[in-house]
């Protein structure tokens, strides 16, 4: 045979294929341009120099291992489908004479032709839009721009590396199905129907009861490290109850309408509903993977785009104050006021010298230690050789006392001897009291809904539990003996300070360094440690953050995008192949092409809402515990959280609609030979 037989052979089967391959090649080049953006944005040097920038590099590099696995997972799923549509060819092949290594040569010159156009096509496009991909990052991220055009040479070599793997694998998988089938098994191949799984009701309601377990999880939830460990069980019981409940629940949902004679026996439902019976355990499956991916999409850009527009919120969550100090004392006695008083005076002086007058002041003392909570019972870890398992009773413990409360919060609270108001962070206490010991029981004689900016009690993944009580150094004095295995006290003596001016950013940190060189002025005689932090300071690595992460989950949504809508669009393809004869069938026995758009469309409202209401069913109960999970991010504007949902839900609905809409025009193309009237 002549050398470009078998090329001519690939590229001729790709071409009156051409309707399969278009939207693949497309989706195959658009990851390779998502991979390559996403590898060129971790390496960038403009992105590096940034404030935050070597974090979001970082965050860059991960999602371009995401993406590829994503890919290889993805790109294995849709290729499925070309190879089904193929296989007939192919069985056509083998009876007139070619053996299967001869079309194994087919295949691969089809893959290397494949691989070259989506390669070179994606790296062609990633490059052209670098420039763009990474000005956009740099806005978000609020610093300066660089217009200087680049070449990431390393993320070429990386992303033809990774893509050159999953097409080899791609290869290798044809093979295999080809290897495995016979000439008859593989004409045959379009013809094959599947019979509804059996026992569905049993499928069904195991899908019912995992998903009904992951609910539970997600909305039940009270801790945010709980929900951390939790999520990714939360996350597989859904996919698993997901695929379970949509198989079997498809196939119930069809047998109950076929069993409706009103419904049933209507032309317009009748082709539609027998059609869907037909091929249920396959259509079942693509519906429960594009609801996994809708839900992927909505969780993915919903809760990044919570935590951009929610950075100023977080900022201050964690920054309650433009400066902020905390000081470890040596020791309990310290909180007496002795060694905080010459400090404070020094810091006094610094600023009347500077002409500031503080706006606002937060200034408090308070004894610090870890404890577990069981009931109404916290005891102290390191108290009876007791350590942290970080079960989601761990929590943070503060005892304040009434007076710095009520001087900072500007209040006239009023505690008896033995009594103590609680705050928490997170989650509730309902006990009457609360009890550190048998010699330190306070009577609760109320709850606070609020405390002191304490940018630490916000950064912190455990809650916090403050306990504000009438005399402090009598309230710990019977812990003061409590020592872990090293000696060490188990309380820790810390002081808090915080303060807003009217001056500038620029100089809020000038004064805050000017703070800081006062404070050197007195370690080791005045105190442990001495931590001064400037809102302003932070505020870059904040937005940089956050913006990087709304960046990551915008690009992740985008290649999320690219699979549900190969997906819907193969899914589409497919069922009107499959469909085709029975159509052409009903048309020769007096079917109209209105009656065929009508039945169409019966088919799709039957099925079309299914991902989108169980994506939205999944977002609904996953709401609960993404926001604990946000918490970790001092994000607390649930408000925003939920209209960033339902801004994000509402789009992608849309978007849905649409696409959606367009496929069905070609799945009515082929059901009936003529393209869609308008």
């Amino acid at each position: 045979m002549k050398i470009g037989f078998y090329p001519r052979l690939a590229l001729d089967g790709i071409r009156k294929n051409r309707r399969m391959y278009i939207p693949y090649l497309l989706t195959c080049a658009g990851m390779v341009m998502m991979e390559y953006i996403i590898l060129f944005l971790s390496c960038s040097g403009t992105v590096k120099h940034l404030s935050g920038g070597r974090t979001i590099a970082a965050m860059m590099e991960l999602g371009g291992w995401v993406i590829a696995l994503f890919a290889c997972l993805f790109l294995f799923y849709t290729n499925s489908f070309l190879i089904r549509r193929r296989k007939k060819e192919f069985g056509l092949y083998n009876i007139l004479g070619m053996g299967k290594r001869h079309i194994g040569l087919i295949l691969l010159w089809e893959t290397l032709l494949v691989a070259a156009v989506s390669l070179l096509t994606g790296l062609a496009c990633g490059i052209a839009v670098s420039k763009l991909a990474e000005l956009g990052l740099v806005n978000l991220m609020r610093g300066g721009v660089d217009y200087a055009v680049s070449v990431s040479w390393r993320s070429i070599g990386v992303t033809a590396a990774l893509f050159g793997v999953i097409f080899v694998l791609l290869f290798l998988n044809a093979l295999r199905q080809l290897r495995f089938s016979s000439a008859i098994a593989l004409l045959r191949s379009e013809n094959t129907g599947e019979k509804p799984p059996r026992a569905n009701w049993v499928a069904g309601g195991l899908g019912l009861l995992i998903l009904a377990a992951a609910y539970v999880i997600a909305v039940s939830v009270q801790d945010p490290l709980a929900a951390l460990l939790l999520f990714f069980v939360a996350v597989l019981m859904v996919i698993v109850g997901t695929y379970l409940l949509m198989i079997a629940g498809s196939v119930t949902l069809c047998r109950l309408l076929q069993h409706s004679r009103r419904y049933y026996y209507r032309p317009n439902h009748f082709v539609s509903v027998s059609s869907m019976a037909y091929r249920m355990k396959r259509n079942g499956a693509g519906l429960a993977s594009i609801c996994i991916l809708a839900t992927m999409v909505l969780v993915t850009l919903s809760s990044t785009a919570s935590l951009f527009f929610g950075a100023e919120d977080s900022l201050h969550s964690r920054y309650p104050r433009q400066l902020n100090a905390a000081t470890g004392l040596h020791s309990l006695d310290d909180l007496a006021d002795g060694p905080m008083q010459t400090l404070r005076a020094a810091w006094t002086e610094q600023l009347d010298e500077a002409g500031v007058t503080p706006t606002a002041v937060d200034d408090y003392r308070c004894a610090t230690a870890a404890g577990q909570l069981f009931g109404s019972q916290m005891k102290l870890i390191g108290q009876d050789g007791m350590y942290s398992n970080m079960d989601s009773n761990y929590y943070s413990v503060y005892f304040v006392p009434l007076s710095d409360y009520n001087a900072s919060m500007g209040t006239h609270e009023t505690l008896q001897p033995g009594e103590a108001l609680i705050y928490l962070s997170r989650g509730s206490y309902n006990e009457p009291q609360i009890s550190f010991g048998p010699d330190c029981v306070f009577s609760v004689a109320g709850k606070l809904d609020r405390f002191i900016g304490n940018g630490d009690i916000a950064m912190n993944v455990i809650p916090s539990m403050v306990v504000v009580v009438p005399d402090l150094m009598a309230a710990i004095q019977p812990l003061r003996s409590l020592k872990d295995d090293s000696g060490e006290t188990l309380l820790e003596a810390m002081w808090y300070l915080g303060l807003d001016t009217d001056l500038t950013p620029e100089e809020q940190s000038e004064l805050g360094m000017e703070l800081g060189n006062l404070a050197a002025n007195y370690k080791w005689c005045m105190y442990k440690w001495c931590m001064i932090s400037s809102r302003e300071d932070n505020r870059a690595d904040f937005y940089g953050t956050y913006g990087g992460l709304f960046y990551l989950g915008i690009l992740l949504s985008v290649v999320f995008l690219f699979a549900a809508v190969l997906m819907i669009y193969y899914k589409q393809l497919s069922e009107g192949y499959e469909d085709q004869a029975r159509f052409e069938i009903m048309q020769k026995v007096g079917m109209t092409k209105k009656e065929i758009r009508r039945s169409i469309n019966s088919q799709l409202l039957t099925v079309f809402y299914l991902p989108l209401i169980g994506a939205g069913l999944h977002l609904s109960f996953a709401f609960p515990m993404i926001h604990k999970l946000l918490l970790l991010f001092n994000l607390n504007n649930v408000r925003l959280f939920a209209a960033t949902t339902a801004i994000s839900f509402a789009v992608f609905a849309l978007f849905y609609a649409l696409v959606y809409r367009i496929t069905s025009n070609a799945y009515y193309h082929i059901v009936s030979g003529a393209r869609a009237e308008a």
